[in-house]
């Protein structure tokens, strides 16, 4: 008996996962995943590719902008049982970048420590067929993992290398990833006009303030429970608003209210996001 180990590429998974879902890529802010889910489904694939050996460990590598804060969905994960979350990095073009060796430096280094003799991958880049050759080197059987359609997203050469190729389809994606209600704000239109603007005066400032909550409100509603989730785990060892949850709401907020919102705005409005997450997890 055997131990096995599952390695995750998360930007693969965002990315064709929404493409599996709405036919095109969709960016990651309007994205929902439900961590406990998606890990619950990797581990019963993998019981199928390895049956009599145990897991040692699922790796999730993600990437990170420098200096910021992990998102409420990287914290879920690096959160839960098993799981070793691996940060690469975001640059400035939104590109991730650093991952593929990650991946690759540790499958090498699993196989040529005898850890592990079966590998589940879900990825598709090229970059990673390196730390597949190598790893078979050592006998570690590598299962390649694709979502639909997998020989569109990953590479021929991966495919070619792997020992198997599965993949999930729209059904089974749908499990653990879903969109999120997500409003379009003309931000333009407001950016625009320097009159729209301007501080609030007195006689609309108490209007305003009433736009900001009902923003709140509205934008916490429309969350899903795998979003609340997450938000719960973050504020373990976070403040405020997750960083993929904030500039939505700055952005929705400013639409409603017609204008860019003052800093002691932008206080009441995270104070009230807090206070309606909180009223939902508790009801």
């Amino acid at each position: 008996m055997g131990r096995s180990a599952i390695f995750v590429d998360a930007g693969y998974l965002f990315a064709q996962g929404s493409t599996a879902l709405t036919g095109n890529k969709v960016a990651r802010a309007k994205l929902s995943l439900s961590a406990r889910s998606v890990i619950e489904e990797l581990k019963a694939f993998c019981s199928t590719k390895a049956p009599t050996g145990s897991l040692l460990r699922i790796y999730w590598y993600d990437g990170i902008r420098p200096g910021a804060a992990m998102s409420a969905d990287q914290t879920a994960i690096a959160d839960m049982d098993d799981i070793k979350l691996r940060l690469g990095f975001i640059n400035g073009q939104g590109q991730q970048k650093g991952v593929d060796s990650l991946i690759v430096t540790d499958l090498i280094e699993l196989a040529r420590q005898r850890a592990i003799s079966e590998v589940v991958l879900l990825s598709g880049d090229e970059d990673v067929r390196v730390g597949v050759q190598i790893a078979q080197n050592y006998g570690v059987r590598v299962h390649l993992l694709g979502i639909h359609p997998a020989r569109g997203s990953q590479s021929p050469t991966l495919r070619q290398e792997a020992d198997t190729t599965s993949e999930w389809d729209k059904l089974t994606v749908e499990k653990f990833l879903s969109l999120r209600s997500v409003h379009q704000p003309a931000m333009t239109a407001i950016a625009a006009s320097p009159a729209k603007a301007a501080v609030p005066t007195a006689e609309t400032a108490d209007d305003d303030n009433g736009l900001i909550i009902a923003a709140a409100c509205s934008f916490v509603a429309d969350l899903q429970e795998a979003d609340l989730q997450a938000i719960e785990i973050f504020w373990k060892d976070n403040r405020g608003v997750p960083p993929e949850f904030d500039g939505r709401l700055l952005a929705q907020t400013a639409e409603k209210i017609s204008r860019r919102l003052e800093k002691a705005e932008m206080r009441v409005l995270r104070s009230r996001f807090r206070e309606e997450v909180t009223k939902r997890r508790e009801g």
